[in-house]
């Protein structure tokens, strides 16, 4: 009886915390054109270059491009690196490039040793750009017309050396539905988002590769992707080296403004979230399942525990309203997420184990390359 109400002390404290945590990003969140938009006045906004890596993306490139070229702010380049595809990326990217001459088309050069490739071609693409911003999207981002306008404003308004934002995922299956909210998860119920921009730790540290605005000056005073040439989750890693640097960033959600499709099905999810779950934690391999196995305790555990005794109510009501807040701020599905919260917490546990054993084993493969 004793150990029993320990273990209910110690696992309803740590989910009111966590529940308070997430109503903070649910009432505070940066998110582009809620609570972050225009400067207020007509200051004409610099070059900047869009760099898109690009490899076997021919589902997805167009729309992206058109996305980008469609932006309110035109004093623009928009750069893709066709990265060896061996499908029509190339070919459609070449096309665009044909109807409007801000497009540029790089062929990816040779993969050298040390390098893992999406971070190889960012660094080609930077190599190349003109623009004093650089902003880095993956080719499934869809970009509403004033995104690059709320992004450099953004910048500017609060001193930013770097400005990332975490898309507003479109899920097309029950699959991708069950996962990717996950990584939503992972990040609004731990971390209060906004206080990545108000305190100067590395502690406090989010990114997001899929969208990733820096300036130029930023960029090359940080090493850019040449210092992160190896990692696995080089947007967090990118991230620590500004706050590291005495540099200041912010971290948002995507909104209505800044959307991505990112895996198609159950089986995508889990191969993307096994690749940057280990790795975007930057502990040890203990520590990680001694992190992923507390979880489980604190917010599976209690469905079960509640069967036998009514007083595990309160950590699992707490549960599934950070669970309904969190979807409420990341537009996923609230019902999925409320009414299969125990089976997500499953799948979390097992793709942490997933993705720590072919983190350590090197047998992680992403579009056909050993990571």
């Amino acid at each position: 009886m004793i150990f029993e109400l320990i273990l209910f002390s110690v696992v309803t404290v740590f989910a009111f915390i966590t529940f308070l945590v997430s109503l903070y990003n649910l009432l505070t969140a940066p998110v582009p054109g809620k609570n972050l938009g225009s400067l207020g006045n007509k200051e004409p906004l610099p070059f900047l270059s869009i760099l898109i890596p690009a490899r076997n993306e021919e589902e997805n490139i167009e729309k992206c491009l058109r996305n980008c070229l469609n932006q309110n702010h035109r004093n623009i380049e928009v750069m893709v690196l066709d990265d060896n595809s061996d499908d029509r990326t190339g070919e459609i990217v070449a096309e665009i490039a044909a109807e409007d001459d801000r497009v540029k088309t790089l062929r990816g050069k040779y993969l050298p040793k040390g390098w893992l490739g999406k971070n190889w071609a960012c660094h080609q693409l930077s190599e190349e750009a003109k623009g004093e911003y650089l902003l880095f999207i993956d080719a499934d981002v869809i970009l509403r017309e004033d995104a690059a306008e709320i992004a450099l404003n953004t910048l500017k308004k609060f001193n930013l050396s770097m400005f990332s934002v975490f898309p507003t995922q479109l899920l097309n299956s029950f699959g991708s539905a069950l996962v990717i909210p996950l990584m939503n998860w992972l990040l609004l119920n731990f971390l209060p988002l906004k206080q990545v921009y108000k305190s100067k730790s590395s502690k406090f540290v989010a990114a997001n590769g899929q969208f990733i605005l820096m300036t130029r000056n930023a960029y090359s005073a940080t090493g850019g992707h040449t210092a992160v040439r190896d990692k696995v989750v080089e947007d967090m890693e990118l991230a620590r080296l500004i706050k590291r640097s005495g540099m200041r960033m912010m971290t948002a959600l995507g909104g209505d403004v800044i959307r991505c499709r990112m895996y198609s099905g159950f089986l995508s999810s889990i191969r993307g979230f096994t690749k940057n779950f280990y790795a975007g934690f930057d502990i040890s391999a203990v520590l990680f399942v001694i992190m992923i196995t507390f979880f489980v305790l604190v917010y599976l555990m209690p469905f079960v525990f509640v069967f036998f005794n009514t007083i595990w109510l309160a950590p699992v009501l707490l549960t599934l309203l950070s669970r309904w807040f969190t979807s409420r701020i990341s537009h996923s599905n609230p019902v999925i997420e409320v009414f299969c919260h125990p089976i997500q917490m499953i799948i979390m546990y097992f793709t942490g184990w997933r993705s720590l054993y072919f983190t350590k084993t090197g047998i992680i493969e992403w579009k056909g390359r050993t990571l």
